[in-house]
């Protein structure tokens, strides 16, 4: 009941209800562009290259959804995200791009314009790329290409992966949802029908069993996924009472909120960008005149299988690992400690300072030991869930999975956002 309340409420809401309504008709204009092929391109070729390869069918997740089409956004907004990772690790490292960030507003501006014009050169190197690997797959997907066709191709994606970065801009300036976030969220949602569509052509009574442990699994995975997105560890904070003039200022209690996930989904963004390079690579070698080069292919390909043990392994300890590293990267517990004891807060029973400071990166690391083993069961839930259900066409893989809950979460938190603050400016 309160759900259907909920509804009502948006809907009464006129600048809501045109928000709401302005971002599903932009990701219709997404959907529709995404089904629109680059010319020159055996689409149906394609689409059997991609259901060949799980490890492409990863990287078609962050495009949306469009690459399986080679469609004039076939890139996605790819591009984009690796220009703000790269950016945001700049950020880190450069003290000029730190000293903008802390500007505020106009620095936040000034690193978004940086990172849309990053974004223009790795789409042209992303663009070239994905031609010359469509090149070696030996399916015939495209064919030879002159000079001129070479630069029209990689100007239409181009074109398309700026195209789609307006749109998130334009989807995220109505505070109901990231744009880019929810361009990948309808990409994965519109191929959940077509898997929906395999499983049920090849079902029959004797799959029953597997079919709803399968369910049940995937709904305790979803249950598991929204604890682990929105679990936080409240670490208590005190100020004490300040004397300015004749006013008395703090000497109240809060709490410093440490999340679970701090890195989010870049570390399986990372950690399947290189468990694909190798497969990738691989396929440029197959056809090699040297028999070295040509087993070393075979024996990285047989490695980095989608359904092997070994590409388990290794993607699961990938995520771990750069959950530990995105995490040291962005939370920086000594700065935390420092705004605390500037701004008269403290942490009860620790000295300010120093002492504060190793105790936040305590916590920060126990914590973050759940949050990294969880996110890399997240990443190979596909391998466990195959053997023991039997289900080999999976709706939703489990990065796939964490992206939806996220983004489901992050949508519905600013749309309460949006009608609370409406509630205050009817008081």
């Amino acid at each position: 009941m309160k759900f259907v309340e909920k509804l009502r409420q948006i809907w009464r809401d006129h600048d809501l209800r045109r928000a709401i309504l302005f971002v599903l008709g932009l990701l219709i204009v997404f959907r529709i562009a995404a089904h629109i092929p680059v010319p020159g391109v055996d689409t149906e070729a394609l689409r059997q290259f991609f259901s060949s390869s799980q490890v492409l069918g990863l990287l078609n997740i962050f495009s949306g959804g469009a690459m399986q089409n080679f469609s004039l956004v076939a890139l996605g907004v790819g591009p984009f995200i690796t220009a703000s990772i790269i950016l945001q690790l700049l950020t880190m490292i450069i003290p000029a791009l730190e000293e903008i960030a802390k500007e505020g507003e106009s620095g936040k501006r000034r690193i978004n314009q940086y990172t849309r014009l990053l974004t223009l050169p790795l789409a042209v190197l992303q663009g070239y790329s994905m031609i010359k690997l469509l090149q070696q797959s030996g399916r015939n997907i495209i064919g030879a290409l002159s000079t001129g066709d070479y630069i029209t191709i990689i100007l239409i994606l181009t074109a398309g992966t700026m195209f789609l970065m307006w749109l998130g801009e334009l989807i995220t300036e109505k505070k109901v949802g990231n744009g880019v976030s929810l361009i990948i969220f309808a990409g994965i949602v519109a191929g959940i029908p077509t898997s929906l569509q395999q499983t049920l052509a090849t079902f029959d009574m004797s799959q029953v069993l597997s079919l709803a442990t399968f369910i049940i699994l995937a709904v305790l995975t979803i249950a598991g996924v929204v604890l682990i997105t929105e679990g936080q560890r409240n670490i208590p904070v005190s100020y004490a009472k300040r004397v300015r003039g004749n006013k008395m200022y703090g000497g109240f209690n809060t709490h410093l909120p440490l999340r679970v996930n701090q890195a989010g989904m870049i570390p399986i963004i990372f950690a399947v960008s290189i468990v694909m390079l190798p497969t990738i690579v691989s396929q440029f070698f197959l056809r090699s005149d040297s028999s070295f080069l040509r087993g070393a292919a075979n024996f990285l390909i047989s490695v980095f299988q989608t359904d092997s043990w070994s590409y388990g392994l290794i993607y699961f300890l990938l995520v771990f690992g750069f959950t530990y590293f995105y995490t040291a990267v962005i939370f920086h517990p000594q700065q935390i400690a420092e705004n605390l004891q500037k701004q008269g807060g403290f942490v009860p029973g620790m000295r300010p300072g120093r002492q504060t400071a190793d105790y936040l990166a305590q916590v920060s690391n126990r914590i973050m030991l759940a949050g990294a083993f969880s996110l890399g069961l997240v990443a190979i839930l596909p391998l466990i869930v195959r053997p023991l259900t039997g289900v080999t066409t999976m709706a939703i893989s489990g990065a796939s999975l964490l992206i939806v809950v996220s983004v489901v979460l992050e949508t519905v938190r600013q749309i309460d956002s949006q009608l609370v603050m409406r509630d205050y400016d009817g008081l």
